[in-house]
């Protein structure tokens, strides 16, 4: 069978356009989006039944952001010095409160790409913000709330832009991408007991495809879905690294995707609002957040502290 390619009816949702639209997170118990402008120093939550999305100032980047079971729920948020709890209220300030601060390598670096494993551990790559550098500074960090002391763990070194955090659906397996234009791979690893990873192994040479792999989802058949930056075009590929989809969006530069709404069979996916080609005006709904009616289910994001035993 070939590679289907279509382009499935979309929504733009309520909220201004991102500088740098990144992280859909869909809340199975809030039923409602979350999703960041990492450049706009932004959190947006909306809420299908609801007319705009509520917005948020931060006072810092904040690169990623998953549930959190802890305390009174809300959110865990990657953030420029650290991990950071949050919990907003409509029409207050963020009140950020610090889980675990990040020692990076070297000035002018953030976090990024992140998400919680099926065990409830929280995960999140840096990089140097200058990306013109291709400083090899990124780590991905891992923080479990099952460890004494909130301490990020480095797993993986050596990354330029971390990028394509996901796990299969029984979390044995995790997947990770560089997306800088010198790399442009994906891995594949194994989980072991302790969330650790394994064997780690290439998986898919973008280097193949059109676009840069950016944030990623796994759909409940266990396929990769990732953005493929610059190219307009979110892949699927399934466990064993083969592309069997290919989904067109109206931007040049998605920059992540998600599943959601009530049945979890909707593709939400940010996107950056500069143009994938020098001096060349964006598309018109760069930027934006769109919900595609994709009718392929995909899987609930775990909370940070409320995962199931270790795999």
């Amino acid at each position: 069978m070939g590679v289907i390619t279509f382009a499935p009816d979309y929504a733009v949702l309520p909220a201004p356009a991102c500088a740098v639209g990144e992280s859909p997170l869909w809340s199975v118990a809030e039923q409602c989006l979350w999703w960041v402008d990492i450049e706009g120093q932004l959190l947006y939550r909306w809420r299908p039944d609801g007319g705009q999305a509520d917005c948020w100032a931060s006072p810092q980047r904040i690169g990623c952001v998953a549930l959190h079971a802890g305390g009174q729920g809300g959110l865990i948020a990657a953030m420029e010095t650290g991990i950071f709890a949050l919990a907003p209220v409509p029409g207050q300030p963020l009140a950020p409160r610090l889980l675990a601060p990040i020692d990076h390598a070297q000035p002018g670096m953030r976090c990024n790409d992140g998400r919680c494993d099926r065990a409830g551990r929280f995960w999140v790559s840096t990089m140097v913000r200058d990306m013109g550098l291709a400083a090899p500074q990124g780590v991905l960090y891992r923080l479990d709330a099952r460890a004494q002391g909130p301490v990020l763990q480095a797993q993986v070194g050596g990354l330029i832009t971390g990028n394509g955090l996901a796990f299969s659906p029984d979390g044995k397996l995790a997947y990770l991408s560089d997306s800088h234009p010198q790399v442009q791979q994906i891995w594949q690893f194994d989980v072991d007991a302790d969330g650790g990873l394994q064997n780690r192994r290439g998986f898919v040479d973008m280097r193949q495809h059109p676009g840069r792999p950016d944030g990623a989802a796994v759909d409940q058949d266990g396929c990769y879905w990732t953005c493929a930056n610059d190219a307009g075009l979110v892949l699927r590929f399934t466990p064993q690294g083969a592309l069997d989809m290919q989904v067109r969006v109206p931007m040049d530069k998605p920059s992540m995707c998600a599943f959601g709404g009530a049945r979890l069979d909707q593709l939400f996916v940010t996107s950056i609002r500069a143009s994938a080609q020098p001096g060349a005006a964006p598309h018109a709904l760069a930027g934006h957040t769109l919900c595609l009616d994709l009718g392929i289910a995909g899987l609930p994001e775990q909370a940070f502290g409320a995962g199931l035993s270790p795999v």
